[in-house]
């Protein structure tokens, strides 16, 4: 049976409201596939009296008879339960259940994938509401848990609700992907001994999805592992694109248009540049399908230096995503494992590499802090960019730490192979690069230049007079 592994902060959560002594409403939410369920479940196997998960794209007929096939296992009487006509009614028959259970230890209620369980007209979430102010409440033994993937309408409708709900969520948790700290240890507990270079590799096709990364096959490497997941014809991962968002968005191909037009773009677009580039309205819809997929970790939010967050630069950074954009998509036709065998050590792969590489830097911006030795110091984080010329080259910063003790980290991140080598050449770029960010945003702060790179840099008279700080990938996998 497995096991649950990480997730350190959700379950003392969790046990906490398990044994607070008070009655506890707490939303889980997160993208699909990062573990809501198994945690809940691990946590709670023997707490939970009643579990209901709702139904993809079902009629409020269909959620009510589910609801009532469940319930009816449950009652010890053994009593055949007509179809209630309504929310109200099924969550009557729900009270019933638990006056049967007569000892004081607590009782989790489970319901899996709520936002499916609020069907068309199906007044679900008012009689929930209800559930809760009017009996739930007033008994500290009921623990209910509610979990849904659609991150938007989890905030939206039921943590800022303004209704019956509103201000009654006592717990939430947003289960967020593994850190590469987790992702180790969870293929070390599944046997799998790979080396953080072979790690980092599958993190950056993979993400921290506990579902894509528990089809890592021990003893095969990091690029046969991915060529078998990727690109054999039943890869776990050939086809999830494609059902990615229609099981968590409405008019998903909204979120498509979006995620397609990111993609073409490394650096990133604003909100106008995204209406530009696709055929969305200027209107209301677009803001709630960015904040959809920047809520659900699809696409990140930045705020240039010294800008404001009408600036925002989004970028793609869900890490399959951006693998199956790049590599698999034109090229569903003949698609097999030899293909990324070939594939590796390519331009195209190597591009591809450094991107990838960066995005997972921003991702782990707490362990490039306590590298840095500045966790305690109040910094922002931010990427700079000067758009180039006839007369000037283009200037970008991967990643800059504003710091309020008065010092800015520029940090250059660079994916390799081997140690990162600075040439004559770019030592120059770099050096322009430092001279054109403190004449245009005119800062009296120290500047200190810090690389981040896969293996270091090789320590020539570049490297040992010019860099401050030299980081390795090893620190991202601190805890």
């Amino acid at each position: 049976m497995e096991s649950l592994v990480g997730r350190q902060v959700e379950k003392e959560l969790l046990t906490k409201a398990l044994n607070s002594g008070q009655a506890e409403l707490i939303a889980i939410y997160g993208r699909r596939r990062i573990g809501k369920t198994f945690l809940v479940k691990q946590v709670y196997k023997q707490y939970i009296k009643f579990e209901l998960t709702g139904l993809n794209s079902a009629s409020k007929r269909d959620q009510l008879e589910n609801f009532i096939i469940a319930l009816s296992k449950k009652f010890k009487t053994k009593i055949n339960l007509n179809i209630p006509q309504s929310w109200l009614q099924a969550f009557e028959l729900l009270k019933s259940y638990f006056e049967e259970i007569e000892d004081s230890k607590p009782k989790v209620i489970f319901l899996d994938e709520i936002p499916w369980l609020d069907s068309h007209k199906s007044s679900f979430l008012n009689a929930f509401g209800s559930l809760w102010n009017s009996w739930a409440i007033n008994r500290p033994d009921i623990k209910i848990v509610i979990c849904g993937s659609s991150a938007s309408w989890m905030i939206n409708k039921v943590i800022t609700n303004r209704g019956g709900l509103y201000n009654r969520i006592t717990r939430r948790i947003k289960l967020k992907p593994f850190s590469l700290y987790e992702t180790e240890i969870f293929l070390r507990h599944n046997r799998i001994s790979l080396d953080r270079y072979s790690i980092l590799q599958l993190y950056m096709v993979m993400g921290g999805i506990p579902h894509y990364l528990k089809d890592v096959e021990r003893g095969l490497s990091a690029t046969q592992n991915i060529a078998k997941i990727c690109f054999s014809e039943q890869g776990l991962l050939r086809d999830e694109y494609e059902n990615l968002f229609p099981a968590l968005f409405d008019y998903a191909e909204r979120h498509y248009e979006v995620i397609n037009s990111l993609s073409k773009q490394k650096i990133g677009l604003t909100r106008n540049q995204i209406l530009e580039t696709t055929k969305l309205s200027s209107g209301g819809t677009t803001s709630k399908v960015i904040r959809e997929l920047v809520e659900s970790d699809f696409v990140s939010q930045v705020i240039p230096f010294d800008r404001k967050e009408k600036d925002s630069i989004f970028r793609l950074s869900d890490e399959y995503i951006l693998f199956y954009l790049k590599f698999m998509q034109r090229k569903r036709v003949g698609l097999d494992e030899n293909y990324w065998i070939q594939k590796m050590n390519t331009t195209s792969w190597r591009s591809w590499a450094g991107y990838a590489f960066e995005a997972i830097c921003f991702k782990h911006l707490a362990q490039i802090k306590q590298a840095l030795g500045i966790s305690g110091i109040y910094s922002e984080s931010s990427s700079w960019r000067v758009r180039g010329t006839h007369q000037a080259k283009g200037v970008q910063i991967d990643l800059l730490i504003d710091r309020k003790d008065q010092v800015i980290n520029l940090i250059e991140i660079k994916y390799s192979i081997d140690q990162f080598t600075i040439s004559k050449k770019y030592n120059e770029e770099l050096r322009e690069k430092l001279s054109v960010f403190r004449e245009f945003t005119k800062t009296r702060k120290t500047l200190l230049l810090t690389f981040l790179t896969t293996y270091g840099l090789t320590q020539n008279q570049y490297a040992v007079s010019n860099v401050q700080q030299d980081l390795t990938m090893d620190i991202l996998f601190s805890k």
